[in-house]
């Protein structure tokens, strides 16, 4: 595929349509704050604070410095390979493994579906509640349709979309904030309650269970990389993006979690399932809770959207490297969006809602993606033996070292159930992977 995204020749059969190259740097950036802030701050500030206590910002801290350490390793490996298949193009190119490879990529669609289908179950709950009371499975597959149509229609409506919803939610999180420091200097709260943790455990301990959970809130950056082939300057343009998205959220998550944790009782929190409607509800300026509910539930969208378009990208890039039937490359030829692999992502996405709650889910989707950031971060090392003629970023060596190590400790914060369920899935696709060697052979 050349720049302007024109098409290009198979050289199995005749000329294949691209993807188009409509992203720019800003784009880009919104993109990845849109992606990280979303479900997690809307829905487990609360559930945070039960594991670390009212010290909740240090958990989403120490979250967000394990992140960025894997976040150099992505921008590396996305400048230096800029395909639409991210992770599993990085770990092939490493090892030539082909099951390897797959598997993969399974681990890290499965984590965007299950993802999607944990903001698909908190839309249909106490945010949209203050509505209507609707069945949250029937609301929750609706809205992956919903969502599933518009990743169909477009990437440049999509992106467009994503940067109206993320402009929503970012106001939604300063008025989060603007409300709680408000109700601090009308003597409302405890500012205090920030640096208590947990009693009864040991710091570390907390800190590490807290910020195993906080992580749900900052995946997202990585998805970014699978546009690039959609991205006009990808080698330019991903390092920005990637650490100033990263960098931009973090801060706003920061802020958000002293207000909401100095404004309300650790408890009140950790019991409700629409935390921030705790904190907006006090205080001179408090607002009606359908207002501050309409905001996230728009925000909730965004992160849907934003998985779902990962997940169809990467299996496409897949399919582009023969490692996925063909079928997942049609493109339509007027959208110029991979259809095949939108309805494939969709229909598993619905199914997924069906198998636990929002809980259950987003600690799956953490696992799975750990396991993912651990292999990449490897793959960075390995693939340093391998020169290409375009310049790319380079990380200092210590940083995918840290950030294999922290992937693997964080992934000790899981309990038994959870590594179950991510078992289960990646037992899955090694059926699929079974099924789609033998139809190809």
């Amino acid at each position: 595929m050349n720049q302007a995204g024109e098409t290009l020749a198979s050289p199995d059969g005749p000329a294949q349509v691209g993807l188009s190259r409509v992203v720019s740097r800003r784009m880009l950036t919104f993109f990845v704050i849109g992606d990280v802030l979303g479900a997690g701050i809307y829905a487990l500030v609360g559930e945070v604070g039960a594991k670390v206590g009212g010290a909740i910002w240090a958990a989403f801290l120490l979250a967000l410095a394990l992140a960025v350490f894997t976040a150099f390793a992505y921008a590396e490996l996305v400048t230096k390979y800029p395909k639409a298949a991210g992770a599993a193009l990085y770990v092939n190119r490493a090892f030539h493994r082909p099951f390897l490879t797959f598997m993969v990529a399974f681990a890290v669609v499965s984590s965007g579906l299950a993802s999607a289908a944990t903001i698909a179950r908190a839309f249909g709950g106490d945010y949209l509640s203050a509505f209507v009371s609707l069945p949250v499975v029937g609301v929750g597959i609706a809205f992956i349709i919903a969502i599933s149509l518009i990743n169909l229609r477009g990437i440049r409506e999509s992106m467009r979309f994503n940067f109206a919803l993320t402009s929503i939610e970012v106001a939604g999180l300063l008025l989060v904030i603007a409300i709680g420091a408000a109700a601090l200097g009308d003597g409302i709260g405890d500012p205090g309650r920030a640096f208590e943790f947990k009693e009864g455990s040991s710091v570390l301990l907390a800190l590490m269970s807290g910020a195993g959970l906080a992580f749900f809130a900052l995946l997202g950056f990585e998805d970014s990389v699978n546009l690039a082939e959609e991205t006009r300057r990808p080698r330019i343009d991903f390092p920005w993006a990637l650490f100033g998205g990263l960098l931009v959220a973090g801060a706003i998550y920061l802020a958000v979690t002293v207000i909401a944790s100095m404004v309300v009782p650790t408890g009140v929190l950790a019991s409700s399932d629409g935390p921030l409607l705790e904190v907006t509800s006090v205080g001179p300026l408090a607002v009606p809770d359908r207002v501050f509910s309409a905001i996230a539930l728009f925000a909730l969208a965004n992160g849907a959207l934003i998985n779902l378009i990962m997940a169809s990208r990467l299996l496409y890039g897949l399919a582009g490297e023969g490692v996925l039937p063909t079928a997942f490359a049609n493109v339509l030829p007027r959208r110029r969006t991979p259809w095949f692999a939108i309805a494939f992502t969709a229909s598993i996405a619905c199914l997924l809602l069906l198998t636990g709650d929002v809980g259950d889910l987003a600690d799956t989707t953490v696992l799975l993606l750990l396991i993912v950031f651990a292999t990449v971060n490897v793959s960075v090392l390995v693939l340093r033996r391998e020169k290409v003629p375009e310049p790319h970023f380079r990380s200092p060596t210590v940083m995918p070292v840290i950030g294999a190590v922290v992937s693997l400790a964080l992934m000790t914060t899981k309990d038994a159930g959870t590594f179950g369920r991510a078992a289960l899935l990646l037992g899955l696709g090694a059926l699929l992977w079974v099924v789609t060697r033998r139809a190809t052979a």
